[in-house]
């Protein structure tokens, strides 16, 4: 059971935060570092069979010294990780996001230490050997179990555990990707309840930390790098009658989100419903992957559904791979083998995966235009660049941060009127397909709903006297009659009257406005005093702070007595102003 607020939890300052948040994105930092570090050694012992650090994910791998025997690389991987993952955490299964996403809503930001060990050597694992997943779900479910453990350890408040918590996401992003903009929008996007500044400065200071820490050790090179390409009149926003080429590209791209989505959890349900040993599910799935990426290397020279699949991606945007059936081929290929990775029990994330779909399927669109209209110049990285886009933000539904981010992992910025349609398009045929998006999917078939948007309302900006209702006097608590009549009226405010015991006040009774000495309700306290010109925001931190049943409002030049109380501030109000900010 999720460990619950308790009253030694303390709030502490913007600047305390901060400092945390630094923490945080060194920690993780080093957490990614350590990760692909990792990775490099289990893909090496794994595929050529020696123990060498050195790895890039870019560069295809070279044929295996092992033969055909390398089919069983994501089988032994396969089976180690489902022990792991059953052995010591079951939240290390699949691709962590949604894991992360239902402890920021449902479990207080509460993530157990040991699934960060559990999920980096389980992902390492599955991608090392050769499992179709991305390496950036690990590291955000890594960085959001350090910032969770440093909240609690620090015994943070609940909104404030869950800041750290967006904050270690948001990190373990920026450090894989080298992409700082990018993973503090992930982090406002996907996981941030609240977006104020209180949130969002440690969000940036954990990012931009972690994005220093990731380039001493990877250099200041984006992740892709991108051919020199003619871009088409068209992808020039100057002519209205070229603007369907984006639509269209942002239609196959939100179909293909969609189609992703539903077979990534169909295929988990497959293998869920298979009356199998769990081990012997897992064998079955991981021995199709290990049988595919073999045929792929024996047809094509490269091993392109195996584990992040960068070395394809990279290809396409250096060109080298082009011929539109093909990339249509692999599109097909990626989205079987990362849902049976996933369906299997492999531990590793899906936004690896959509950027091998949105280059393959985008280049494919590119290389049709190009073959139907050779003059005009269309280009198969263009296209590929756009795509990328379009699929993650679909996929994902965090629509700024597909779009930063794919200018920060390649450098290329002149498409970026392109994509910004293409993505938006994309999130509109994805939604209007169906309404979650797949990270909060796994959630919904749990049982656990989380919020499409993130909404700022205005309610928290009114003034205490906007929203107070009366108070018409004081009552001594010895004066007090039995209550009369408890009916309360759903519109409306009620009149109060002040209740004290001497000097001291005890709280405040509803009342008859027309005989203050009629109550209509029991005493409401305890109680706190604040000024009619106080936000409402105020209000409501020290009623949670304190734990206030209500706040007695004073004029602003007034004693904090009880014959200056003009006002009551109570949740019911409270909750009035919230309902008023909805239906206004």
């Amino acid at each position: 059971m999720p460990q619950s607020e308790t009253t030694d939890n303390r709030q502490v300052s913007l600047i305390t935060m901060s400092l945390i948040a630094v923490v945080i994105g060194v920690v993780t930092g080093l957490g990614a570092i350590a990760l692909r570090y990792l990775i490099a050694l289990i893909h090496n012992l794994f595929f050529l069979g020696k123990l060498s650090f050195l790895y890039d994910a870019n560069v295809a791998t070279p044929a295996s010294p092992f033969g055909a025997g390398i089919i069983l690389a994501p089988v032994i991987g396969g089976v180690i990780v489902l022990f792991l993952v059953r052995r010591f955490a079951p939240e290390a299964k699949g691709h962590g996001v949604p894991e992360v996403m239902d402890a920021i809503y449902y479990k207080n930001g509460h993530i157990r230490p040991v699934v960060v060990l559990v999920k980096s050597l389980a992902s390492a694992l599955s991608i090392g050997s050769g499992a179709s997943v991305g390496r950036e779900g690990p590291i955000i479910q890594i960085g959001s179990g350090i910032g969770s453990v440093l909240g609690q350890y620090f015994h943070l408040r609940r909104w404030q555990v869950i800041t750290m918590v967006a904050a270690g996401a948001g990190a373990g992003i920026a450090a894989t990707f080298n992409t700082p903009l990018g993973a503090v929008l992930f982090a406002v996007e996907l996981m941030l309840p609240e977006f104020s500044a209180r949130t969002l400065t440690p969000v940036v200071l954990a990012t931009g930390t972690a994005t220093y820490m990731g380039r001493l050790a990877f250099g200041m090179e984006p992740a892709f790098l991108v051919a020199a390409h003619d871009r088409s009149e068209a992808l020039v926003p100057l002519s209205v009658d070229m603007l369907p080429l984006y639509v269209i590209t942002g239609v196959l791209a939100g179909l293909a989100a969609a189609l992703f989505v539903k077979v990534l959890y169909r295929t988990e349900d497959f293998f869920d419903d298979v009356p199998l040993n769990p081990y012997l599910k897992t064998i079955l799935g991981m021995t199709t992957l290990g049988l595919l990426m073999y045929v792929l290397l024996q047809t094509t020279g490269i091993y392109h559904t195996a584990g992040v699949g960068y070395a394809t991606i990279q290809g396409v945007l250096t060109g080298q791979i082009a011929g539109p059936a093909f990339l249509l081929l692999l599109f097909a290929l990626k989205l079987a083998a990362t849902s049976i990775s996933l369906g299997a029990g492999a531990s590793g994330g899906v936004f690896s995966p959509t950027l091998f779909l949105g280059a393959t399927l985008g280049g494919a669109f590119g290389a049709v235009l190009d073959i139907l209209f050779p003059s005009l110049g269309f280009s198969v990285i263009t296209f590929a660049l756009i795509g990328m886009a379009a699929i993650v933000g679909a996929s994902t539904g965090a629509v700024l941060t597909s779009i930063i981010m794919i200018f920060e992992m390649t450098g290329d910025y002149t498409i970026i009127v392109a994509a910004i349609i293409a993505v938006v398009v994309a999130v509109g045929v994805r939604r209007g397909l169906m309404t979650d998006n797949i990270y909060t999917m796994k959630l919904t078939r749990r049982g656990h709903r989380i919020p499409m948007d993130i909404r700022s309302h205005l309610f928290p900006t009114r003034m205490a006297g906007e929203v107070m209702e009366p108070v018409l006097g004081r009552i001594e608590i010895s004066e007090l009659a039995p209550v009369t009549d408890i009916r309360q009226r759903s519109e409306g405010k009620r009149s109060f009257a002040v209740v004290t015991e001497g000097r001291h006040i005890v709280g405040v009774v509803p009342v008859d406005p027309e005989d203050i000495h009629r109550t209509l309700g029991p005493v409401i306290g305890p109680v706190g005093m604040v000024r009619e010109r106080t936000f409402l925001q105020t209000v409501m931190n020290r009623m949670a702070d304190r734990k206030q049943a209500a706040v007695l409002v004073l004029k602003a030049d007034s004693g904090p007595r009880a014959e200056n109380v003009i006002g009551v501030v109570t949740r019911v109000a409270i909750g009035a102003a919230v309902v008023h900010d909805f239906r206004s």
